[in-house]
């Protein structure tokens, strides 16, 4: 008896359209990289020195620390004291707190990082992890104070009202998302207790049984795990944002930015900074401060919104992290649309009485700038140091995980 094949259906299919798709894009990019091999070159050295020199130094200690403060049960500590605010207003377990601290001082993608190792070690559920890793990953203070206002617009007092706006926009996703998942069961808060806390931070790190120097070698090899992967992404889409402007690619979504800045009463010179934003953002935030014809009222709007919105070079960072839970990648989407859009809103608002009338007051009013100048030149001089030094680091830090990954190799074989 023959048996005759199986008959497929003519009509594609939405998983048919979607290999199609991918396929498509992942050759037509390869083509592109071989033709602009120069321009690719380029792109790809820029995205490495400033995975090399900054991101790298600058996110390996707060992962490493994280590491120790999770074994150790003092971010379970820290969930008990921070329960009776983090779940009232965010509907999110007190660790939450210690994530949003950690996210806003390192910058991303810590948040995500420490959101998807609390969903592992199930202390707290999935829609929990996707409302807290929506307002959990922020720019860091040195990236806004140092690279951003010092290095790009040479203006240290600019530091703070984006500072407000990033961290306010933030604030304001973290309000509006505790209404994602309303139907899931609220569960009541648990009553403040130093000692509760204490008792809880003490089961949790006889919990974990490691050594001492084992704990550290894993909390290295994570950490540098984890950092390897951001500075791949950095690196790619450093090169794509290029090479979509080499081939005029990003010339056909400026017709679409255009029409929408336009609307927004904002100068259409700023449309390329925004494109270029959507992508990486040190890359736009740098154009929309040398673009011409614009004033600084609207590169703040502009810059605002790509900080808020992270650009998809982070945003694929964060999918990266969260696929390895549970954690879906959606919620984490539409909250950075809406932070980008209020931290666009805020910087409209707050631009005439937190910057412009805090420079014509006196040094010695509180919004004034001799008032928190401390504050910007301390994050400036952090940064100016990071591109001194980070190098050093990064390469220190390469050589002793390549050592760790050896022994471990070593023992295995034993």
């Amino acid at each position: 008896m023959m048996i005759l094949p199986e008959r497929r259906p003519n009509s594609l299919t939405a998983s048919s359209v979607k290999t199609i798709l991918f396929g498509g894009t992942a050759t037509f990019l390869a083509i592109t990289f071989i033709l602009f091999p120069k321009d690719a070159y380029e792109a790809s050295i820029r995205g490495l020195n400033m995975w090399w020199e900054v991101v790298f130094p600058s996110l390996l200690p707060f992962f490493i620390m994280s590491e120790f403060l999770i074994a150790f049960g003092v971010v379970t500590f820290i969930g008990a004291l921070f329960e009776p605010i983090m779940r009232p207003l965010f509907r999110v377990p007190g660790v939450g707190g210690f994530v949003w601290a950690m996210g806003m001082a390192s910058g991303f993608p810590a948040g995500a990082r420490l959101t998807a190792r609390l969903r592992k070690d199930k202390k707290i559920s999935r829609i929990q992890a996707e409302r807290l890793v929506s307002f959990t990953n922020a720019s860091n203070p040195i990236f806004i104070f140092g690279a951003i206002a010092v290095g790009f617009f040479h203006n240290p007092a600019l530091g703070f009202f984006l500072a407000v706006c990033h961290y306010g926009g933030n604030l304001l996703v973290g309000l509006a998302m505790r209404f994602y998942g309303k139907n899931e069961e609220l569960v009541s808060t648990r009553p403040f207790s130093i000692k509760e806390a204490f008792s809880m931070m003490h089961h949790e790190r006889l919990k974990d049984t490691r050594p001492l120097g084992k704990m550290m070698g894993d909390a290295v090899h994570s950490a540098v795990t984890t950092l390897l992967m951001i500075g791949g992404f950095i690196i790619l889409f450093s090169v794509l944002n290029r090479l979509l402007t080499v081939i005029h690619l990003s010339d056909v979504f400026a017709i679409g930015v255009t029409v929408l800045l336009t609307l927004m009463n904002i100068p259409n010179e700023l449309s390329p900074a925004l494109i270029s934003g959507l992508f990486e953002i040190t890359i736009g935030s740098q154009m929309a401060s040398v673009s011409a014809g614009t004033s600084l009222y609207h590169q703040m709007i502009i810059t605002s919104f790509i900080l808020g919105f992270n650009g998809f070079s982070v945003q694929a960072q964060v999918a990266s992290i969260l696929a390895e839970t549970d954690i879906r990648f959606k919620p984490f989407f539409f909250a950075r649309l809406i932070h980008g859009v209020l931290a666009a809103i805020l910087a409209v608002i707050l631009f005439e009485p937190l910057y412009m009338q805090s420079i014509k007051k006196n040094a010695t009013e509180v919004f004034a700038p001799g008032y928190y100048e401390p504050v910007y030149l301390l994050f400036a001089s952090l940064y100016e140091w990071l591109t001194q030094f980070g190098g050093t680091i990064t390469a220190c830090t390469l050589i002793l995980f390549i050592v760790l990954v050896a022994i471990k190799q070593d023992q295995k074989m034993i």
